[in-house]
């Protein structure tokens, strides 16, 4: 009793201080981009952007896990290309899927809200380093079609925003249209959480249930897109839900006053698919690739 006690006296004045820190961080760091984006040119603009911001998401995990605020695994994503084009698409449980993305793959292009473009916080950075606006479907499709094409790697959350009906919400069409038209893989990342922090609707400066907060990520599989783009992506969405059955995802957006429904103990079944790796795989170890037809059935290589 009495180190859960001394526990809480540290673990949160801790958290709020390490926000106010990457605030900090971030506040620097705009008038630092600013600067650049008009002293370099476009290209090198972006890899410094890109770059910096990725360090920086990258060390606030290394210390928030230092302080054990955060327990975080993610370096399944080590294992990709940095070189090869594709569609990255993770489900999205919560604010930190994205930093966490970012903090592991530096030449990561992102699709932000115009709002974000605009915020005096972060809109210096998000200009810097090249990440798309969307201010217009059709401009962001164009854009970000023109991105994959030239070799970049785009993440897309297929739900479109955050997960409020788990495993998963319905997924939007556009991720699986941009990767036919632009000929590019999507590469599936599966998030796993034990915390809603920071999900649909929960504020950065709302209290976490618990500290830590646990997160682990882990390639899944990876989809060539073909034929008819409805019936890919209704195979793509069975797939996370077969993925993540069995997950903790399902009381995250519980409300806190409801008992939660007791459920079977199953021991999820992590083993690798047809050759594959799963998210603990060794660095570097490929994850085969699939086919879907037009019913959405998937057509192994």
């Amino acid at each position: 009793m009495v180190s859960k006690v001394l526990r809480s006296l540290y673990q949160w004045p801790a958290f709020y201080l390490v926000l106010l820190l990457l605030g900090c961080v971030q506040a620097c760091w705009a008038v630092c981009a600013f600067v650049i984006r008009h002293a370099v040119d476009e290209e090198r603009g972006q890899r410094i952007g890109r770059r910096v911001i990725s360090r920086v998401f990258r060390h606030y995990f290394r210390l928030t896990g230092w302080m054990r605020l955060l327990k975080v695994d993610a370096t399944a994503l080590d294992a990709i290309d940095p070189h090869e084009s594709m569609i990255i698409a993770p489900n999205h449980p919560s604010v930190l899927d994205a930093l966490l993305l970012i903090s592991r793959l530096e030449n990561l292009n992102c699709i932000m809200k115009a709002s974000v473009l605009d915020n005096l916080l972060l809109g210096a950075g998000a200009r810097l380093a090249g990440y798309i606006r969307n201010d217009g479907p059709k401009r962001m499709l164009r854009l970000s079609i023109a991105d994959l094409r030239q070799g970049g790697q785009l993440i897309i959350f297929p739900e479109g925003t955050r997960t409020t009906a788990a495993p998963v919400n319905e997924f939007k069409c556009g991720f699986a249209a941009m990767a036919r038209i632009a000929g590019v893989p999507v590469q599936t990342v599966v998030i796993e959480t034990d915390s809603p922090y920071l999900s649909k609707g929960w504020s950065v400066l709302r209290k976490p249930p618990h500290l830590p907060i646990t997160m682990s990520v882990r390639l899944g599989r990876r989809f060539d897109v073909e034929q008819r783009v409805h019936q890919c992506v209704d195979g793509l969405h069975a797939y996370f839900v077969d993925e993540l059955d069995g997950a903790p995802l399902g009381d995250l957006w519980r409300d806190e006053r409801e008992p939660a429904q007791e459920r079977p103990q199953e021991t999820l079944d992590r083993r690798p698919h047809d050759g594959g790796s799963d998210a603990g795989g060794a660095r570097g170890r490929s994850v085969p690739p699939i086919r879907l037809d037009g019913a959405g059935r998937s057509l192994q290589r």
